[in-house]
C-alpha cells in the first residue's frame, strides 16, 4: 500500500504533517476527513522513512523518529485496550470511541493502525476483522475475543478482560527480565575484566619470567598459554563463538531440535522448574480469559496452544483439545502428561465438573503468578553468589598463577 506524506489543518485550525497508508490520493482524502483534516498538500514516498526525511529537508517539521519506527509493545496494547473498553463502557459509540484512541495514541505507527481500523469499521467492517489485518499487533488471542465479544454484545467487558489479560502478560515478562537483569550485568562485567587481564597484564608477567628463565609451575603455564590465545587468536575466536550461537539457535528453532531443547528447559537445573511456572500460569490465564469470553472451548484450546512458547505443553494441549472433541475431559490428558501439577489437573477436573472451569483456572493462575513472582526472587538471590564464586574462583586461579613463581623465585634468591 502506498505510503504518503501530507501537510493539512485540523478542526483547530491549527497545521498538521504526517504519514499514512492509503490506496489512492482519494482514499487518503478519506481518511484524513474522517479524522477532522482539511488537506492541503500531499505527495507520494516510497518508504515512511524517505517521507520523514523530505518532510525534514523541506523544513515543514521536525519529525520525531521515535514517534514513527518506536516498537510497539505489550504495554501500549493493554493501555490502549484499557482505554477503549472505558469509553465504550461510558456509552460513547465504537467510531467515536476509536477517534479518541487515533488523537490519544503518540507513537504514529500504532496511530495509523488504529486509524484504518477505524476506516474499516466505519466501511461496515466488524473490529475483529479489521485488526486481523495487523497481526504484528494483534494476535489470534486477541482477534478472537474481540470477535466474541461482538457477538455476545459484550465488547466493554471482553475488552477490559484484555486489558487485564495483556497486563498481568506484561507485569509477568517485567519481574523475569528484571531477575535477569542483575546477573546479565555481572557476567558482562567479569567478562570484560577478565579479557582486560588476558590481553594487557599476563603478556607483561609472562616478558618478566621468560627474562629470568624460570621453571614455571603448571598453573602459570596454563594461564600463559590462554592467555596467547586470547591475545594471539582473537580474530578467530570471536567467529568460532558467533558460529557456535548461531548453529545453536537455528537447532533450537528446527523441527528435530526444538521439541528436545523444550523439553530439556522445562527440567533444567535452577530454571527449569520457573519455566514451567510461567508456561503454567500463561496456560491457565489465557484459557480462562478465552472461556470467560464466550469463546468455544475448541478454539480456545486452540489459541492457548499456540501462545505457550514450548511445543512439548502445546503438544498436551493439543491432546486435550482431541480429547475434548471425543467427548473426554480436559484434565484427562494434563494428567497423563506428567507435565503438570497433580494440584492443577485436579483444580481443572473440579472446574470441569463443577461448571466452574473459567474460576478454577483464574484461581491456578493467581497462585502461580505468586508463585513466579517469589521463584523469580529467590533465583536472583540464588545467581548472585553464584556468579561471585565462580568470578572468585577465576580470579584467584589467575593470582595464584602469577605468584607462585614470584615466591618460589625469591625462595631462590634466597
Amino acid at each position: 500500500m502506498p505510503v504518503y506524506a501530507y501537510r493539512g489543518l485540523n478542526e483547530a485550525g491549527k497545521e498538521q504533517t504526517g504519514l499514512l497508508d492509503a490506496d489512492s490520493p482519494k482514499a487518503l482524502r478519506v481518511l484524513l476527513k474522517r479524522q477532522g483534516i482539511r488537506i492541503i498538500d500531499h505527495h507520494e514516498e516510497k518508504t515512511k522513512k524517505e517521507s520523514l526525511l523530505s518532510l525534514k529537508h523541506r523544513g515543514q517539521t521536525e519529525v520525531d523518529f521515535k514517534r514513527y519506527f518506536a516498537r510497539i509493545t505489550v504495554s501500549d496494547v493493554a493501555l490502549t485496550t484499557r482505554q477503549l473498553a472505558t469509553l465504550l463502557r461510558s456509552g460513547i459509540t465504537l467510531i467515536d470511541s476509536l477517534q479518541a484512541i487515533v488523537d490519544q495514541i503518540d507513537k504514529e505507527n500504532f496511530k495509523s493502525i488504529f486509524a484504518a481500523i477505524k476506516s474499516d469499521v466505519n466501511e461496515g467492517s466488524s473490529m475483529a476483522d479489521a485488526m486481523a489485518k495487523h497481526p504484528q499487533v494483534f494476535d489470534e488471542l486477541y482477534v478472537s475475543m474481540v470477535r466474541a465479544g461482538e457477538a455476545s454484545g459484550a465488547l466493554d467487558s471482553v475488552l477490559g478482560r484484555l486489558a487485564d489479560f495483556s497486563e498481568a502478560q506484561a507485569r509477568l515478562r517485567h519481574k523475569v527480565r528484571s531477575a535477569m537483569l542483575y546477573p546479565a550485568i555481572m557476567l558482562g562485567v567479569g567478562s570484560i575484566i577478565m579479557l582486560i587481564i588476558f590481553v594487557a597484564v599476563i603478556p607483561r608477567i609472562t616478558k618478566i619470567f621468560q627474562q629470568v628463565r624460570a621453571d614455571l609451575p603448571i598453573q602459570t603455564r596454563i594461564l600463559i598459554v590462554m592467555a596467547d590465545v586470547v591475545k594471539g587468536y582473537w580474530y578467530l575466536l570471536l567467529p568460532a563463538i558467533a558460529g557456535c550461537v548461531f548453529l545453536f539457535l537455528r537447532w533450537k528453532k528446527s523441527e528435530s531440535g526444538r521439541p528436545k531443547w523444550d523439553r530439556f528447559i522445562l527440567v533444567a537445573p535452577i530454571f527449569g522448574f520457573v519455566v514451567r511456572l510461567v508456561a503454567i500460569a500463561r496456560f491457565s490465564r489465557t484459557l480462562a480469559t478465552l472461556l470467560r469470553a464466550g469463546v468455544p472451548v475448541l478454539i480456545a484450546l486452540d489459541i492457548t496452544k499456540n501462545v505457550l512458547n514450548n511445543s512439548r505443553l502445546a503438544e498436551v494441549v493439543a491432546e486435550a483439545r482431541e480429547a475434548i472433541r471425543e467427548g473426554e475431559s480436559i484434565a484427562a490428558p494434563l494428567r497423563k502428561s506428567g507435565e503438570f501439577p497433580p494440584i492443577v489437573v485436579h483444580m481443572v477436573a473440579t472446574g470441569e465438573k463443577s461448571g466452574q472451569l473459567e474460576e478454577m483456572l483464574e484461581n491456578v493462575a493467581d497462585s502461580y503468578d505468586f508463585q513466579v513472582d517469589q521463584r523469580v526472587s529467590s533465583l536472583t538471590t540464588l545467581i548472585e553468589p553464584i556468579l561471585i564464586v565462580t568470578m572468585g574462583v577465576g580470579v584467584g586461579f589467575i593470582v595464584f598463577a602469577v605468584l607462585l613463581p614470584i615466591l618460589q623465585l625469591s625462595q631462590h634468591v634466597r
